[in-house]
């Protein structure tokens, strides 16, 4: 995947690319306890940042500054990628 440039993932939230880890669907994903668990740990840790109001359909994990950061944002996993393909 070719990254590079800011990915605007809602409410006016922009992600550097190169940060950028993973682009998770929270509804596929959130059948694992694992997954679950890691973003229950990320809330309690304060790592987590909701680009929005609305139901959030994504996560992004990211990692800023040495720092692991996980994005929620009320766009779809397949949207964001689209985005980041015509970067």
């Amino acid at each position: 995947m070719k990254r590079r440039g800011m990915l605007h993932i809602g409410s006016g939230y922009l992600i550097n690319t190169d940060t950028i880890v993973g682009i998770f669907d929270l509804d596929k994903t959130t059948y694992g306890p694992r997954t679950r668990e890691f973003l229950a740990m990320a809330e309690k840790s304060g790592q987590v940042v909701s680009a929005g109001y609305e139901l959030p359909k994504s996560f992004l994990v990211c990692k800023e500054d040495g720092k692991s950061r996980v994005y929620l944002s009320q766009l779809a996993s397949a949207k964001l990628q689209k985005r980041i393909e015509q970067l």
